[in-house]
């Protein structure tokens, strides 16, 4: 694996950009969602947009760590009427920062930074959480992402 400083440090930033649009998509949906077979996912994504807010934290410290300037931008938010739509681009979400950050523990792993690769860890199980959440209150299996471990573009 080649990956430079500045290249995990613009990585980073787009972990870090995915990682705001999760804190607005799981504040709006939690609110918006209606119907009384998703109540108790609307509160479930409440604790999910603070675990959100939690890894954009870690993840702007492991920038300024780098020496980089942590980013300031989300990706979009995608909306919907339907309960079933958003809590699907809430999954699509979830497996692509899955993705992304089994991807990014390697990459530091390969740069020696042993304790930030520590850190993501603990944010990938936190995400993976999420994504077993998401599958069950649509009633799917949790998405198998071993197969496709290349990082997908913000």
């Amino acid at each position: 694996m080649n990956v430079s400083r500045d290249n995990l440090i613009r990585l980073l930033n787009e972990d870090l950009a995915r990682e705001y649009q999760a804190i607005i998509a799981y504040t709006v949906y939690s609110q918006v969602i209606k119907g009384a077979e998703f109540m108790s996912i609307a509160t479930e994504l409440e604790k999910h947009a603070l675990e959100e807010l939690q890894h954009a934290l870690i993840i702007s410290k492991q920038i300024d760590y780098l020496g980089g300037m942590p980013a300031t931008t989300p990706l979009p938010v995608k909306t919907s009427e339907k309960a079933e739509d958003m809590l699907r681009f809430d999954l699509d979400n979830e497996n692509v920062t899955v993705r992304n950050y089994r991807e990014r523990v390697r990459e530091c792993e390969s740069l020696g930074e042993y304790a930030m690769a520590e850190e993501i860890r603990k944010i990938l199980v936190n995400e993976q959480e999420h994504q077993i959440d998401l599958a069950n209150a649509l009633g799917e299996q949790v998405p198998d992402l071993t197969a496709n471990t290349q990082r997908v573009p913000a």
